[in-house]
């Protein structure tokens, strides 16, 4: 399961490759199904909501390289490559690589810039990426 895209982030080592377990998958997959239910609360503040959604969506991403056999130690990467992993439109990739940045500003600099437009964008990729990753066959090896 492997792409000319993918093998060229190998050669310059910016994945490895690595084996997926079904249980990673399923582990990965839990964790970002129920990120996703807390972050549809609407008592939670904003942030909260933010942050919670943006955890999924990074869970979610990083079950679709695990699956493609890939591992990568750079956040950001995972988002990048979800056309070669799993197929995503652009306009969701772009989704992520804004809330990434946003993320960032938050822990690194201390700058919110999240509103309500910014978080239900965030979870309506995120909810097309669970289906994505949803459908996929479990991986061979067994446990």
């Amino acid at each position: 399961m492997t792409s000319p895209e993918l093998e060229n982030l190998v050669r310059i080592d910016k994945l490895k490759r690595e084996r997926c377990s079904a249980r990673e998958l399923r582990g990965l997959v839990a964790s970002a199904e129920a990120r996703l239910s807390d972050a549809a609360n609407p008592e939670l503040t904003l942030d909260s909501r933010f942050d919670l959604a943006y955890g999924a969506a990074h869970a979610l991403a990083l079950a679709a390289l695990r699956y493609r056999g890939y591992r990568s130690n750079d956040r950001y990467i995972v988002f990048q490559v979800l056309p070669h992993t799993i197929g995503m439109a652009a306009a969701a990739v772009r989704v992520f690589a804004t809330c990434y940045a946003r993320r960032n500003r938050v822990e690194y600099e201390g700058m919110i810039d999240i509103n309500e437009t910014l978080v239900s964008d965030l979870m309506t990729a995120a909810q097309e990426l669970l289906a994505a990753v949803g459908a996929l066959e479990p991986p061979v090896e067994s446990e």
